[in-house]
């Protein structure tokens, strides 16, 4: 596997948020019975919700299981505003794998309600993350193999050949609306085969050939009461 070089690394921790892309694989829409989309669905998560690799994903302590989902990860290099879709590629500064973790029950309430998703997709741990690979690694970010198995056994596997929105349209889109700065992440969307995890299951994914990551699932502790 790929090593990468500090500089690149150090570029998740100089940004300000993370920008989330929901439904950007077709199959993954159809499996969760939602539309496929004709522009981005947009979300924001926090970055208080980054872990790193060989960390513990917390469960929360009124859930039995999240659902995790692999995406390719675009770390922003460079201020972006109102940026030409035919200049985007120049402000991208890496890449790396993330998981999206989802309270599914909490998202489905909230979808019904009509309400935010934060909650669901926001917590701490819910956004576990490689480090960053610089972009003379990834020469072809459009035909990326993505993959997660849970206990050993495959959930997930699909190109972002597949994604319905490509990088360079999703900067220029985002950035028409909101500026992205240094060491931002835009989440680009995950293939179909999400399912959940529970307590004490053990995450692996990864980009084929260039990196993977391993997370295990526990139960978040209550705080010790004075």
């Amino acid at each position: 596997m790929a090593t990468p070089c500090s500089a690149s690394h150090k570029l998740l921790e100089r940004g300000t948020k993370i920008v989330a892309v929901g439904r950007n694989y077709a199959a993954h829409a159809k499996e969760m019975g939602t539309a496929v989309p004709t522009e981005p669905v947009l979300f924001l998560k926090p970055t208080s919700s980054y872990l790193e690799n060989g960390g513990t994903i917390e469960v929360p302590h009124s859930l039995e299981s999240l659902h995790p989902e692999v995406e390719l990860a675009v770390v922003i290099g460079r201020k972006a505003r109102d940026v030409p879709e035919a200049a985007a590629m120049d402000y991208v500064g890496g890449y790396a794998v993330a998981l999206d973790m989802t309270a599914r029950e909490i998202q489905a309430s909230a979808k019904a309600a009509g309400l935010p998703w934060t909650l669901s997709k926001g917590q701490d741990t819910f956004t576990p993350i490689s480090s960053v690979l610089p972009t003379s690694m990834v020469p072809d970010p459009d035909n990326l193999e993505l993959w997660l198995k849970v206990d050993g056994e495959t959930r997930q596997k699909g190109s972002t050949k597949d994604t319905i929105f490509k990088i360079p349209f999703l900067i220029s889109h985002i950035s028409s609306m909101m500026t992205l700065l240094e060491g931002d992440v835009i989440l680009t969307g995950t293939p179909p085969g999400v399912g959940p995890v529970k307590v004490g299951q053990k995450i692996t994914a990864g980009i084929t050939g260039l990196l993977d990551v391993h997370f295990n699932v526990e139960k978040r502790r209550r705080p010790e009461s004075c």
